[in-house]
């Protein structure tokens, strides 16, 4: 269910093709379309590379600290030290990221 909140989410984003929660977020385009997609005033997407690994986790994870109150569990260097990230790793920030979108109001839950 996550996964395809994803791609429903990055759908038409340059660069993304999320077929998973590990090789599919290895050069931080996909965390930058996630987040551009609920807060595009954060940063300018079409800027990004997916050659600069390090900038995009770094402008993904530090937009979703601001803009989503979502704690930042990835960090850069071990991203960029990965060919590949753990999936678990992934799965959990994301579900994160998800959690924070529901009680800002920004996601729509059965519940809510």
């Amino acid at each position: 269910m996550l996964l395809d909140w994803c791609r429903a989410k990055t759908r038409g984003y340059e660069h993304v093709d999320i077929q998973n929660f590990s090789s599919s977020w290895s050069d931080g385009m996909a965390f930058c379309a996630l987040v551009h997609h609920f807060f595009p005033e954060a940063f300018d997407y079409s800027q990004l590379s997916p050659q600069d690994r390090r900038r995009n986790f770094e402008v993904a994870f530090s937009a979703a600290e601001t803009h989503a109150e979502c704690p930042q569990l990835l960090d850069v260097e071990d991203m960029v030290r990965m060919k590949e990230p753990d999936w678990k790793c992934v799965y959990t920030y994301i579900q994160e990221f998800y959690r924070c979108l529901v009680q800002k109001g920004l996601v729509k839950t059965k519940k809510s």
